[in-house]
């Protein structure tokens, strides 16, 4: 039986204006939150406890990221391509090329699952065509162009997420607004039976990012819908919800020293002006303190 969490309310920690703000992943080794403008082409790092900044820009779009289990610096997802980045050092180097056959495609949302492989779906840029796939990087896979592990034809993928016990992943097929939840091997990484599990009610936005905390609760953030949700794991009934003053909530990741922040990324993407000089923290980093504990990130066996 899922609990009711208790949040408090969203605090803008860094009001970056970002066109796409995404790719959320929290650091326990540099206790800093890393986060990326997708449109504006940038990676950026905020030490909480400090407020201290860092940003690197990139000449092409960046979209997820995760820290590398064994050495230093990150596994980021680029427009066509898997890479390691080396932030102190500005070293980029390729590890996949993804999709070079597909121009209107880019790499969009992605993470690492507990054995270290790393997940990333690709996207239609322009939102409408069903040209979307997942792909999965590993020790296992070689250097070079990468094969969809599941070409799930989305116009939009985000996600994946992980129930505590590996066992379950959803992902979200944000332009049609459905979540699907799929059976998931841990060893093997083979994904088995999937379906539709939720879809938002009319008006409450679209599923972009999420990620589970340690009672399995899936935590959603809203594009177009102004919130973050936080739903159960059996029947995806709606427990908790965080209401933000922007419109267009694109990520959300459990951070901090305890795991209980969670931290939630926006865009100024897709506003009018009027929704603009409405919304003047749209695409702001924001932080809200709950008393829900995340789940430890995986960090990148590449």
């Amino acid at each position: 039986m899922h609990t009711t969490p208790t949040c408090g309310t969203p605090q803008p920690l860094w009001p970056a204006a970002a066109r796409l703000g995404e790719g959320l992943c929290w650091s326990p080794r540099e206790q800093a939150i890393w986060w990326v403008d997708i449109h504006g082409q940038r990676l950026m790092r905020l030490h909480p406890a400090t407020g201290r900044q860092a940003h690197w820009d990139f000449d092409e779009t960046i979209s997820a990221v995760a820290e590398r289990a064994r050495e230093p610096g990150l596994v980021v997802a680029l427009r066509h391509r898997i890479a390691l980045f080396d932030p102190a050092t500005h070293a980029l180097r390729t590890l996949h090329d993804v999709e070079p056959d597909l121009p209107g495609n880019r790499l969009n949302d992605g993470k690492c699952d507990a054995q270290g492989r790393f997940w990333v779906g690709s996207m239609d840029d322009a939102c409408r065509h069903p040209t979307g796939s997942l792909y999965c990087a590993s020790d296992a896979s070689r250097a070079g162009p990468l094969s969809p592990a599941w070409p799930v034809q989305f116009p939009v993928f985000n996600g994946p997420a992980w129930s505590p016990d590996g066992r379950t992943m959803w992902v979200n097929d944000t332009a049609r607004n459905a979540i699907h939840r799929c059976e998931f091997d841990p060893a093997t990484g083979t994904i088995g039976r999937s379906g539709v599990w939720l879809r938002f009610a009319k008006g409450d936005g679209y599923p972009d990012g999420m990620t589970t905390d340690r009672e399995g609760r899936l935590w959603v953030a809203h594009w177009d819908g102004g919130c973050v949700t936080c739903h159960a794991a059996d029947d995806g009934r709606e427990l908790a919800r965080v209401v933000l003053p922007t419109s267009n909530i694109t990520n959300v990741a459990f951070g901090g020293p305890d795991l209980a922040t969670l931290f939630i990324t926006s865009a100024m993407a897709d506003l009018s002006d009027a929704q603009r000089a409405a919304q003047p923290l749209a695409g702001a980093l924001f932080a809200v303190s709950t008393d829900a504990v995340g789940i430890a990130p995986h960090c990148c066996a590449l």
